[in-house]
């Protein structure tokens, strides 16, 4: 019989990305951690040894738990959190089951430093308009889901990096660029080990539309146009970041589920 306390690594791999994910609780012993260093993507470590002091940080939240196998401490933990009124499941084989699935995971060693609340900061040049949306949004979507991104005159950047403890992305010079023919974006997933059908998609044309190569893909200049136009419609640029993130939501599931969807008129038309 299904447990009613857990989920397994389908149904969680199909969340995984999706604005509406569960938060995922990495439980693993420091042992187990240590023999592969990698995370689910957006997941947090805690120690399951003093889970009644931080269950509260998920208050509101759905949240899955992880452990090696899935055994005692995810459902030790996932049990506590429900006790403390926040629907929580484990991860139904653990870790190892995940691994075995080849569902995607996180390079750990590559996460820069956290600040004191635990979040990654990042500073890239103000205006964004396609890798500075798309940067942020897998990072928030598939390694720190609470990162911070600050956005400055592009000749303060390194200076804000130094004095702020901020990583600077999209801008020459730094670690987290452009490489070649490829963008900013296209180095996050390379160096977060995020290989991902529906990523490699939607970074071609991320790619194409950031770097001026419209014959790339058919989508490419209808994203250019709709990350120009939001870039037009927003001052702030941390109202348009919020505006894209929905955006880069919509173009993930496309390129994750419909890109070979065709729609025809008149409505039950045959397609060609």
């Amino acid at each position: 019989m299904p447990s009613t306390t857990a989920i397994t690594v389908p149904q969680l791999s199909r969340l995984v990305g999706l604005p509406d994910a569960p938060c995922l609780v990495d439980v693993r012993t420091d042992e187990d951690y240590e023999a592969d260093p990698r995370i689910l993507p957006a997941s947090y470590r805690r120690d399951f040894r003093t889970v009644s002091t931080w269950a509260a940080e998920f208050s509101g939240a759905k949240v899955v738990v992880i452990c090696q196998r899935g055994q005692k401490l995810s459902q030790g933990v996932a049990a506590w959190l429900r006790h403390e009124g926040i629907p929580a499941e484990s991860l139904e084989g653990g870790f190892e089951a995940w691994v075995a699935a080849k569902a995607p995971l996180v390079s750990a060693s590559a996460i820069p430093p956290r600040d004191e609340m635990g979040r990654t900061v990042w500073v890239t040049r103000s205006r964004p308009k396609v890798d500075r949306i798309a940067c942020p949004w897998l990072i928030r979507r598939f390694v720190d889901p609470g990162a911070v991104f600050l956005f400055v005159d592009p000749a303060e950047v390194p200076l804000v990096a130094d004095r702020f403890g901020a990583v600077p992305f999209d801008i020459e010079g730094v670690f987290w660029s452009h490489r070649g023919d490829r963008c900013s974006f296209d180095t996050m997933i390379e160096e977060f080990g995020l290989r991902i059908d529906a990523l490699d998609r939607l970074a071609l044309i991320v790619r194409a539309a950031d770097t001026a190569r419209l014959d790339l893909v058919p989508q490419a200049a209808g994203f250019l146009a709709a990350s120009l136009g939001l870039s037009r419609m927003f001052r702030d640029d941390l109202e348009q970041l919020e505006a894209g993130m929905l955006f880069y939501d919509a173009f993930f599931r496309w390129c994750r589920d419909a890109a070979d969807e065709t729609h025809n008129w008149p409505a039950g038309g045959k397609a060609p």
